[in-house]
């Protein structure tokens, strides 16, 4: 017997002849979801299928029609087989739903109006809400033709909320999905799916969301509600947070052959990428026991090393910061804690070919504004924001130098580089204002400046110019840099253009030397995600040979394509139509086939 759960999925007896589009479970997955919660349930065994052509349930509406916030759980994203709690958790799991129905959603949260920032009815609507997974779909309808030398797997992460949200929703709070397009000798295909976290595969078996939504959630009395209700179901072992509650729904990289799937709230997770172009999530990735800490959504791999630099912060305990560098092999520095007075929010940093360089911001974490009725992401308009230089290779954080930037708040940064001659390192990255503005609902609109910073080492002073003229201002986020040139001085940015926010109506190809910039404009009712720079060959002559990738949706016909555009003259070479909506998402990368042969 079947009963329907969220997305379209069917929950059938593992006997089930059916195999469509299934999803082959593994280590951390849903199928293993009983070997999470240790001895105190075991789930029934399930298979879980995908019907290609299955409507959806209520859930997912059409992008014309915004979803609203429902303060009770949807009951009938509840599967008949509930986990088999002994009777004091079943008794203990109907108090604290009832506690949650009955106090916090009907009292605590309906007598507080959601801000724009948190309300599901603004975050996820339109073509930012969530679809169902698809398995590989071959032989996509091409315009134009795909370049020879593109060949390989190009993948882009987003948030895509598995549960109806039961309160408040940001868009940075939805479950982790991938979107591959595999490119084969000029022919293309499609599958997206869910990467199946700890977090994903409790909720899916319990029928409910359970853990707290890091931003959507966690503001105000309501706020400590909702943990303190998360700590009374892992008293009773109704959840198992021991295995991360991340959502794995950032970046995504792709090193030491395995593709990484990451939020910098939890380890990564790695992701296979199957002969067929499917995805399955093989699970939580810790190095070989090496890593025990969450670590950022972007980190950095040194285009001639080899090696990933990365940082990890901690939002509760000291040390609050933490750097670490694993070599292409796998193995991992021992952590180098760099201290901060506060914990910061540092959501992206920079390298160069000798340093690192942190962000210490004024967007800062303080839980205590929860009492007071706030949000524990504030903007400290007090504090100095200041950018670290530390030497890639440093014995400790006394190695540090300190350079003030006024009033700067960069969410990610394109590059950065030495220039010996004037003992200056050159950091490339959006300048954001209101700098809170993603988190807290803000009167005044966002502006994100594309913006050269200068840190003098030698004086320990800072220089900060917008690359582009007043007359060219564009908000310009997410995007990048030929990785070629990551760390060493570069001289085209191709970064999205996001207006009107947060949609993104084209990309812009800036040149960092001159600030002149050429634009590409999807075209009317067309808005797309972070452009990806695709090199042709990694030691071409001209930085600029290659190609940008881009997901773009046409919210009047509701269908999306993949873009590829020629980096050089902008000019469009490709289109390979979709066979479902992709919502607008995050971060991507692109694997090319004889890296697919050797990942692991």
């Amino acid at each position: 017997m079947a009963t329907y759960v969220p997305y379209g999925f069917q929950i059938k007896s593992p006997t089930s002849s059916s195999n469509n589009g299934m999803i082959h479970q593994t280590k951390a997955n849903c199928a293993n979801s009983s070997k999470l919660l240790q001895k105190s349930y075991r789930p029934a065994a399930a298979t879980l299928h995908c019907p290609p052509e299955s409507p959806s349930p209520s859930y997912i509406q059409t992008p014309s029609r915004p979803i609203r916030p429902t303060k009770k759980p949807n009951r009938r994203n509840k599967p008949n087989t509930r986990p088999e709690w002994n009777l004091f958790q079943q008794m203990a799991a109907a108090a604290l739903d009832t506690i949650e129905d009955a106090f916090i959603s009907n009292i605590l949260e309906k007598s507080q109006p959601l801000p724009k920032t948190t309300d599901p009815a603004v975050q996820i609507a339109g073509n930012f809400a969530p679809v169902t997974e698809q398995p590989p779909k071959h032989n996509l309808p091409v315009t134009g033709q795909i370049p020879a030398c593109i060949n390989g797997v190009y993948v882009r992460n987003g948030a895509n909320p598995y549960m109806e949200p039961s309160a408040g929703h940001h868009l940075f709070d939805g479950d982790g999905m991938v979107h591959a397009v595999s490119i084969q000798n000029g022919e293309a295909s499609y599958a997206c799916r869910f990467t199946e976290t700890a977090r994903l595969c409790q909720e899916r078996v319990i029928g409910r969301p359970v853990f707290p939504k890091a931003i959507g959630e966690l503001h105000g009395h309501s706020g400590i509600a909702r943990l303190l209700l998360f700590g009374a179901r892992g008293l009773c072992r109704l959840v198992d947070p021991s295995h991360g509650t991340g959502v794995a729904n950032a970046g995504l990289v792709y090193f030491n052959n395995r593709l990484l799937a990451m939020s910098e709230d939890d380890l990564p997770y790695h992701v296979h990428i199957t002969q067929t172009g499917d995805l399955e999530t093989v699970g939580r990735h810790d190095f070989d026991g090496q890593l025990s800490t969450a670590m950022i959504a972007h980190p950095k791999i040194d285009p001639v090393s080899k090696e990933m630099f990365s940082l990890s912060y901690d939002v509760i305990k000291k040390p609050y910061l933490k750097y670490f560098h694993i070599s292409p092999e796998g193995k991992k520095s021992p952590d180098m804690e760099i201290p901060l007075n506060e914990p910061t929010m540092i959501h992206d940093f920079a390298i160069t070919e000798n340093y690192i360089i942190v962000p210490d911001q004024q967007v800062v974490f303080k839980l205590q504004e929860m009492i007071r009725g706030g949000s524990p992401v504030v903007l400290d308009k007090e504090k100095m924001s200041r950018f670290g230089i530390l030497p890639k290779y440093a014995s400790d954080a006394s190695e540090m130098r300190w350079v003030d930037v006024p009033d700067c708040f960069c969410f990610h940064f394109w590059n950065a580089w030495e220039e010996p001659e004037t003992d200056e390192v050159v950091v490339i990255g959006s300048c954001m204002t209101p700098a809170d503005s993603i988190f807290n609902e803000s009167d005044k609109m966002l502006k994100s400046v594309l913006t050269e910073i200068r840190l003098n080492l030698r004086t320990g002073t800072s220089i900060r110019r917008p690359v582009l003229s007043p007359t060219e201002h564009m908000n310009l986020e997410v995007g990048m840099v030929n990785k070629n040139k990551l760390g060493r001085k570069s001289r085209y940015a191709y970064l999205a253009i996001a207006e009107p926010w947060p949609k993104v109506s084209g990309f812009a190809k800036v040149d960092l030397l001159t600030g002149s910039v050429q634009r590409f404009i999807y075209g009317e009712s067309k808005f797309g995600g972070e452009p990806y720079f695709l090199s042709r060959e990694t030691n071409s002559e001209r930085e600029d040979d290659g190609y940008i990738l881009s997901y773009v949706h046409d919210e009047q016909a509701s269908e999306s394509e993949l873009l590829i555009i020629n980096a050089a003259d902008m000019r469009l070479e490709a289109t390979v139509k979709l066979p479902s909506r992709v919502p607008y998402g995050f971060h991507g990368t692109f694997i090319e086939s004889k890296e697919l042969q050797t990942q692991a």
